[in-house]
């Protein structure tokens, strides 16, 4: 693999992971004012234990914080 490519598949991961994670900030973000609106905070009142959209993506953005 020649130098070139190997810069060019470097540039395209670093961007991917930037794209990620300003998708995950804009989805916390989102999730959050949709909080406020009502939306389940908890995972206690879910079935079979399953958390919350809310609760997933605050996860999330402290996990990207």
């Amino acid at each position: 693999m020649f130098h070139s490519e190997l810069e060019l598949r470097v540039r395209y991961e670093e961007l991917r992971r930037r794209a990620d994670r300003q998708r995950l900030e804009r989805e916390a973000t989102e999730a959050r004012r949709a909080g406020r609106r009502g939306a389940a905070r908890s995972g206690a009142d879910e079935p079979e234990g399953w958390v919350s959209t809310w609760g997933r993506r605050a996860r999330i953005r402290r996990a990207t914080a």
